[in-house]
């Protein structure tokens, strides 16, 4: 089999959707276990307030679940989304996954890429990137992980209920990617293919800028299904997981 790499994110995995947690276990079991490497690109979990969170029964399992995937021979990469930004080193050597930088600019099999989770690329919401610069502050970050883990947990979900309200009253537009930041973000780094989750749009997009060729692709959320995009020395194509494949 032709040497490939895989690509997830937005799982927003929780014990509130059962159905989604099965899907991804099921697709360890199977389409990773054939890959070369597998990147996540952010929101693995719905929210994750520190390491401890280990001690969930559900967190645990897909923790161990990642590290018997790499077992088999497959790397794992991790990137931090806007849930679990507090992702760290014990979640990492228990999952058996590297951490990644966002953005992370890597040779993928052969072809310039270009990892993000996409959230920084939403400029025109400029409310959240001031909430984003809040609490990727390390300061911010030690204070709250001082915390109980109840009273953390708590606050993420008052945090979480904030954002959808929110939503709700901003316009898709802003929501979305904005064209310049991607394009100043492509030329920074030399015109390389553009892989990124975040917005829930999965699509692929071609791109002119400064005369140079790119491509952009959105990978698929998990709310409803799942998806992975897979990429080798070919290209890369999209694929959608349902309930009825597990």
């Amino acid at each position: 089999m032709t040497a490939h790499s895989l690509f997830i994110s937005d799982l927003h995995l929780c014990d509130s959707r059962p159905e989604i947690s099965r899907l991804f276990f099921h697709f360890l079991d199977t389409e990773a276990r054939c890959a070369e490497a597998l990147y996540i690109l952010g929101d693995l979990f719905e929210y994750w307030v520190g390491d401890d969170e280990l001690s969930s029964p559900l967190n645990a399992r897909v923790a161990s679940a990642l590290h018997e995937l790499t077992k088999t021979g497959v790397h794992l990469f991790l990137m931090h989304g806007n849930r679990d930004f507090l992702l760290a080193q014990q979640f990492a050597s228990a999952s058996g996954a590297r951490l990644l930088t966002d953005p992370s600019l890597i040779d993928l099999h052969g072809t310039p890429t270009l990892l993000m989770h996409g959230d920084t690329l939403c400029t025109d919401d400029q409310a959240y990137l001031q909430f984003r610069a809040q609490v990727r502050d390390p300061a911010w970050q030690a204070s709250f992980l001082t915390q109980p883990l109840a009273a953390r947990r708590a606050l993420a979900q008052q945090l979480r209920n904030q954002s959808e309200h929110a939503k709700q009253e901003k316009s898709a537009d802003i929501m979305d990617v904005n064209a310049d930041a991607v394009a100043q973000c492509l030329r920074q780094h030399g015109y390389p293919r553009l892989i990124h989750g975040h917005t829930h749009r999965p699509a692929q997009h071609m791109l002119a800028v400064d005369g140079h060729d790119c491509t952009r692709w959105v990978l698929q959320d998990w709310y409803h299904s799942g998806g992975y995009l897979r990429c080798d020395a070919h290209g890369c194509e999209a694929f959608t997981l349902t309930s009825a494949n597990a």
